[in-house]
């Protein structure tokens, strides 16, 4: 059949050329390999880092507005803003129907009322400063997962219960069972005792958080029945911006997304897949060139081979074949090869560099749908980087190649 015959000679032209075609292959494999590798590699740090960041924060926050006053001065309005004492909380307004508005709000996957402020901790002689947050389990642990932060005990502030972080137990010197006192602004105080201590993989907020239930925490913040803010979490990370603007369009209160608290962060991870978009396209460029070449000297090499083949009654089209099969040969053989690469240098790196706690940066993983693409980009590439010198051989004067 006639494309045996391509198929033999794709075959016989890449074996004859042994050097070059392990070269190229070589190139190929190197291309797809480094492509998958930086790709899946940052896809996974930058993974890494959001989880570490947002896992201990709300995706959107919604706090009630600033205070303004207007005034009349003839027949212009102006507003002043109010300048709030210091540590003084308002609580949201009509808060219940912005948590069911939320809540009806697709995207939003979660939500979850707190009364949180500024009060002192003291145990024995030792005092700090730290936050205390009323919440309702339930709907605060569906934001941040605390389950999963516990070194001891267990996370339960029902009644007079409470949890702290171990920087802040370490702190004031006190364990699972030990009694403190919160005192707040307004010299409010209530004894809380302690059930849980926690780690959140941020020493600041060790020092910072005490949890309560959300009716306690409103009674000694002075905020009855009233919340200071609704944290929210989105399905779609990258949707939190638009949802937050959205919701404020509704509500006109201050609402604030990650991706503004944490522009910063934003603006390294775009730099990031910036970079690593780069790279691809040059790689893929030198790949399609290092192809090209190959078969362009294959092609000047068996310009007497060609003219027989012209001359015997091969068309211009199987002539065409023989070489496009020759790129789609090296794309299919360097993808596959390069996909295993890949996977050993994620290996590798996963293994090598830690995190200073020691843990893993990364788990070694492999995007199936990455490398597919890959594998379809390596293919096109090869045919495409073949598609020139191919038209060359098969424009070639079969009397003239003979001669040649």
């Amino acid at each position: 059949m006639p494309l045996s015959f391509e198929w033999l000679l794709a075959i016989r032209f890449l074996k004859e050329g042994k050097m070059q075609s392990w070269l190229i292959l070589a190139g190929v494999t190197g291309g797809v390999a480094i492509i998958i590798f930086l790709t899946q590699l940052i896809n996974q740090l930058q993974g890494t880092i959001i989880d570490r960041v947002l896992s201990s924060q709300a995706h959107i926050v919604i706090k009630p507005t600033e205070e303004t006053t207007i005034r009349q001065q003839n027949t212009l309005i102006t507003s002043a803003l109010i300048q709030p004492r210091g540590q003084r909380l308002r609580s949201i307004d009509q808060w219940e129907n912005i948590v069911q508005l939320a809540r009806n709000t697709p995207g939003i996957k979660a939500v979850s009322p707190v009364a949180t402020g500024p009060v002192f901790v003291r145990h024995n002689l030792a005092s700090k400063s730290v936050a205390l947050l009323g919440i309702m389990p339930t709907e605060y642990t569906k934001i941040v997962n605390m389950y999963r932060y516990m070194v001891k005990g267990r996370f339960d502030i029902t009644g007079d219960q409470t949890v702290i972080g171990t920087d802040l137990a370490k702190d004031l010197g006190v364990t699972i069972g030990d009694r403190i006192q919160v005192t707040t602004e307004d010299n409010q105080q209530q004894n809380l005792t302690i059930v849980g201590l926690f780690d959140i993989n941020n020493k600041d907020l060790n020092k910072r958080w005490v949890f309560s239930n959300l009716r306690l925490a409103q009674t000694l913040l002075n905020i009855p029945g009233g919340v200071s803010n609704i944290d929210l979490a989105v399905v779609q990370l990258f949707q939190a911006k638009q949802l937050a603007q959205r919701l404020k369009a509704q509500t006109g209160l201050d609402i604030e997304s990650w991706m503004e608290s944490n522009s910063g962060l934003l603006n390294a991870l775009s730099n990031q897949t910036v970079t690593n978009n780069l790279i691809r396209v040059f790689v893929v460029i030198i790949v399609a060139l290092g192809i090209a070449s190959v078969l362009v000297v294959s092609v000047v090499q068996k310009q007497k081979e060609i003219g027989i083949l012209r001359a015997m009654g091969a068309k211009r089209a199987q002539v065409l074949r023989i070489f496009l099969l020759q790129g789609a040969i090296f794309g299919t053989l360097g993808s596959t090869l390069g996909i295993s690469l890949s996977f050993g240098l994620l290996t590798l790196f996963s293994l090598i560099y830690k995190s200073p706690d020691g843990s893993m940066l990364f788990t070694a993983q492999l995007d199936p749908k990455l490398a597919i693409m890959a594998s379809i980009v390596a293919m096109i590439v090869g045919i495409l980087a073949a598609l020139v010198p191919a038209r060359r051989a098969a424009r070639m004067d079969p009397v003239q190649a003979i001669r040649s």
